[in-house]
C-alpha cells in the first residue's frame, strides 16, 4: 500500500497506475499534478474524452487512450469509479453521486469506452458506505422507478428514511450491461477519518482524487 493513496486492486496491466489519493495527498507526489482533462463536475451523466480544454467542461465522467492524457474526478463520499480495458488499451473515470448514478453516468461511461464487457475492468474507489448513508425516500425512488432490484440496497432505519448501498447500487448497473469483473467497494469515507475526506462529516473538506493513467 503506497503512503499516498490507496492502490486500486484490480487485474488491470502493469502500466496502468490507479487508485484514491489518501486525504491531504497531492497530486503532484504522483506526477500528476499537470493532468489536462479538469472536469467541472455537476451530478450528471455527460461524459467527454480527456484532452487539455479551454475551459473545464461540465461532465462527470472522462475516458481516454493515450498515456498522456490522464483520467483523474473528485469525491469526499460520492462513489469514484474506474474503468480499464483487459489490455490497457482504454481506460476512464466516473463520478457517481447518487443522482448521477440514478441517471446513468456509468452506463454512459461504458458506452463512450466502447469496450466490449468481457474486456472490462472496474474498480469501485472509497465511498460513503451504507451504515453511514442515510436518505430519504426521494432517493430511494430514483432507482427503484428504473429497476426495481434497486430495493434490496435500502434498507429502512428507524428515523423512517433508508440507508442507501452505493455500491451495491453501482454493482447493479453495471451487471445489467454483464460487466462482472468488479473489484474494490470494500472502503468507507465517512467512517475511516484517518485516510479519506467526507462531505458529510466535515462539510468544509477537501476532496479525494481517484485516478487512472498509462505509463509510457
Amino acid at each position: 500500500m503506497s503512503a499516498d493513496y490507496l492502490l486500486a486492486d484490480w487485474p488491470a496491466p502493469g502500466n496502468i497506475i490507479a487508485g484514491t489519493t489518501y486525504r491531504d495527498t497531492q497530486l503532484a507526489s504522483l506526477g500528476l499534478q499537470d493532468y489536462p482533462c479538469r472536469l467541472r463536475q455537476v451530478h450528471g451523466t455527460d461524459v467527454v474524452v480527456a484532452r487539455e480544454y479551454d475551459e473545464a467542461p461540465s461532465a462527470d465522467a472522462a475516458v481516454s487512450d493515450s498515456a498522456d492524457q490522464p483520467c483523474v474526478i473528485q469525491t469526499a463520499d460520492c462513489l469514484p469509479v474506474l474503468f480499464c480495458a483487459r489490455d490497457g488499451s482504454r481506460f476512464g473515470a466516473a463520478h457517481a453521486g447518487w443522482r448521477g448514478l440514478a441517471a446513468g453516468v456509468l452506463e454512459n461511461a461504458v458506452g463512450a469506452l466502447g469496450i466490449p464487457p468481457q474486456d472490462l475492468l472496474v474498480w469501485f474507489g472509497p465511498a460513503i458506505s451504507q451504515p453511514s448513508f442515510e436518505v430519504g425516500d426521494d432517493v430511494r425512488e430514483a432507482f427503484v422507478n428504473r429497476d426495481r432490484r434497486a430495493m434490496s440496497c435500502f434498507i429502512p432505519n428507524d428515523r423512517g428514511r433508508w440507508q442507501a448501498d452505493l455500491y451495491g447500487l453501482a454493482r447493479q448497473r453495471l451487471n445489467t450491461l454483464d460487466i462482472g469483473q468488479i473489484y474494490g467497494g470494500g472502503e468507507c469515507t465517512f467512517s475511516n477519518q484517518e485516510h479519506y475526506v467526507s462531505y458529510r462529516r466535515e462539510p468544509g473538506c477537501g476532496r479525494l482524487y481517484t485516478f487512472v493513467a498509462r505509463r509510457n
